[in-house]
């Protein structure tokens, strides 16, 4: 018997979607042939581009700027389902179809059409509901928002196997539609690991980052007992982020005392509320905070988290049921978290435990400067409380977690 194909979908930015990128390695690591179909605005991990085929979906033409949102999402998805079909249609036949949800509308229509007319097992990978992100927009009542309801419950119930990111989740899917699903958490790629030194200098000084290292007579490299603290935040500029309390906490920070270091917060990320942001970030005027927003390519991302003394999450959850990859991304460079806090948060962040968790801009300052008070001295036995939590989340990667729990829905021949 030759090799099984699985055709990985993505109607987003594959380079966007980590959870689908290492499904992909997984697949691959177990012998399938692997299509990935999708967006292909960014870069893929490396080892996808060698040993996947992908294969780009062409994007929607912009419609909503010369028609009305309700028309122009009409014409959105008629293009989205005849371009996807197309796609998944004349590429090699495909024995399993994993579809990330959301976004949901036309993706999960199109799909399961495809596993029925080849005999293919459509399996969904629930990251989130897209009826609720669409809510945060146009709000819980609006007509858009009840059909993708419907229209998301009625062919999640068609699919052969469920996955999904959270507990909450699969408790929520088995009571709400009588869904039957398998939580597979997220772990960290390979590429998010604790750095030397060495490698931290490299990157902070090719992003123009010269206040924390420096090289000493010998012409090894050390730690500027004068450097500012290093706060890092990602984002993907989305309505479900509050960007609003960051700034304010920091506002707090800047307004404190001088027992407090100065400080520089980067956020990474881009996204449709980006440039709202840093309009209002160029509004301020502070002592000793600086914000900046750099570009990062793919591979500079994990050494900046490594080089950061303290993430921020500022990812609420539409749903309430998924978890921030960010959050993961950082536990796997060993950086401690402060996490703004929502419904199933504590199936991944525990406050004290393994990190700190935020419900308000006093709450995050107040994290904020308790971190960094007596920076840099302190900041060693303070890291080292949460150390062995996240040592041991870190002990469990991606691909065995997705042995365990993803792999059987591919391996059973009998399926």
């Amino acid at each position: 018997m030759g090799k099984k194909s699985v055709c990985v979908v993505v109607l987003g930015d594959i380079g966007r979607s980590p959870r689908m990128q290492y499904h992909a390695q997984s697949l691959i690591r177990q012998g399938f042939d692997v299509d990935i179909v999708g967006y292909t605005d960014s870069p893929v991990l490396d080892d996808l581009k060698e040993n996947a085929t992908i294969i780009g979906v062409p994007k929607p033409f912009p419609f909503d700027e010369y028609v009305p949102r309700t028309i122009a999402f009409l014409f959105k998805v008629v293009w989205q389902t005849l371009t996807l079909f197309w796609t998944i249609l004349v590429k090699r036949k495909s024995d399993y179809v994993l579809v990330q949800n959301p976004p949901a509308i036309p993706t999960l229509a199109v799909c399961w059409f495809y596993c029925l007319l080849v005999n293919a097992k459509f399996i969904i990978d629930w990251h989130n509901y897209a009826y609720s992100i669409l809510a945060l927009t146009l709000g819980t009542n609006a007509p858009l928002v009840k059909l993708s309801l419907f229209y998301e419950h009625a062919f999640g119930r068609l699919a052969d196997f469920n996955l999904c990111v959270t507990k909450a989740m699969k408790d929520d899917l088995h009571k709400k539609w009588n869904i039957e699903a398998t939580t597979l958490y997220d772990r960290p790629g390979p590429q998010f690991k604790t750095i030397t030194l060495s490698e931290k200098h490299n990157l902070l000084e090719k992003i123009n980052l010269n206040y924390f290292t420096e090289l000493s007579e010998s012409g090894e490299v050390q730690l500027k007992p004068d450097r500012p603290s290093l706060l890092l935040s990602s984002t993907s500029w989305t309505p479900d982020e509050d960007f609003s309390i960051l700034l304010k906490a920091l506002q707090k920070y800047d307004e404190s005392d001088d027992i407090y270091p100065k400080l520089i917060c980067v956020i990474t990320g881009r996204g449709p509320l980006k440039c709202h942001y840093q309009n209002e970030i160029l509004k301020l005027k502070w002592k000793k905070v600086s914000i900046i927003t750099p570009w990062l390519e793919n591979n500079e991302y994990p050494l900046l988290l490594a080089c950061a003394d303290l993430g921020v999450c500022l990812h609420a959850s539409s749903s309430g049921l998924d978890l921030p990859m960010k959050v993961i991304d950082m536990y796997g460079v060993g950086l401690p978290v402060c996490a703004y806090d929502f419904k199933c948060l504590n199936e991944l962040v525990r406050h004290n435990e393994n990190g700190l968790v935020f419900s308000n801009e006093n709450q995050l300052a107040s994290h904020i400067m308790t971190w960094f008070k007596n920076f840099p001295s302190e900041i060693c036995e303070k890291r080292s409380k949460f150390c062995r939590e996240i040592d041991n989340f870190r002990a469990v990667d991606w691909h065995t977690n997705w042995m365990n729990n993803a792999y059987p829905i591919f391996s059973n021949d009998n399926n």
